[in-house]
């Protein structure tokens, strides 16, 4: 069995290059044949207006799941109910000190790429930050 996980977006193109840097993913490249997704379109009679509707990121490993991103009319209004874990800090037993730089580490890289920190926390021996990404969807680097 196999899943995607699916993010709503005001533009997908956009948000997918930013989770395939944050997770080094690389975007899925266009069906064989062709030498472009808009070549794929043209192919397909997609109209314009239609046209960056969607994108996706893929594992170039082919180990994790496929991201899909796909423009909705609304914008987010909520806290999301499903969000990312992202483990930046190593294996368990990984000494929290060094968890917490490898973490700390991230969330620069990531605020470079357009996230936004929100908040750090450090419980029961664990060290997380909460991020939003570009359009605002909470995940958290630990």
């Amino acid at each position: 069995m196999e899943i995607q996980i699916t993010f709503d977006a005001n533009d997908p193109p956009s948000l997918a290059a930013f989770w395939a840097e944050a997770l080094g993913y690389r975007l899925q490249p266009p069906p064989e044949g062709f030498d472009s997704w808009e070549a794929w379109e043209d192919a397909q009679g997609i109209p314009e207006e239609k046209r960056s509707n969607w994108s996706a990121i893929v594992d170039p490993a082919e180990g994790r799941p496929r991201f899909y991103f796909q423009r909705v009319p609304e914008g987010k209004t909520a806290k999301n109910r499903v969000h990312l874990d992202v483990n930046v800090g190593g294996p368990s037993d990984t000494p929290l000190e060094e968890r917490r730089k490898l973490v700390e580490a991230e969330v620069g890289r990531l605020v470079a790429l357009g996230a936004v920190e929100v908040r750090t926390a450090e419980e029961n021996g664990e060290y997380w930050t909460v991020m939003t990404d570009p359009e605002g969807n909470e995940f958290c680097l630990q």
